[in-house]
């Protein structure tokens, strides 16, 4: 069994997400003026709205989780199809860095902002 079919049949224990398909079933049957079933219904939510309703409605330690696992999952992926490993650990971790330092320039610029209160 794939992983997203597992991840669909967990999301489906929520009574929020039959709620959501089940209205995205009268939806959808209003458009075309039939009974699309439940099934065509949960096939095409679960495909097109499930990613932004997990993210909108998950606690934020699950979404960590699961963005954590997908993350682990794209890095095996890239491991598997790299065939080259870099020439020594540290032009690795100097590229890391400077990935980071960036990064945190950019937030650091977000934060200030102009106080017109002087």
């Amino acid at each position: 069994m794939s992983s997203e079919k597992k991840n669909s049949e967990e999301l489906l224990k929520d009574r929020r997400v039959v709620e959501e398909i089940r209205r995205h079933l009268w939806i959808e049957s209003e458009k075309v003026g039939y009974d699309i079933g439940f099934e065509k219904a949960k096939e095409d939510w679960l495909k097109n709205f499930s990613k932004v309703w997990l993210e909108y409605h998950l606690p934020i330690e699950k979404l960590k989780e699961a963005r954590l696992k997908e993350n682990q999952e794209k890095e095996s992926q890239k491991v598997e199809a790299a065939s080259e490993a870099p020439a020594n650990k540290a032009e690795e971790i100097e590229s890391f860095d400077r990935k980071n330092v960036k990064a945190v320039k950019l937030v650091s610029k977000r934060r200030r902002a102009k106080s017109y209160l002087r």
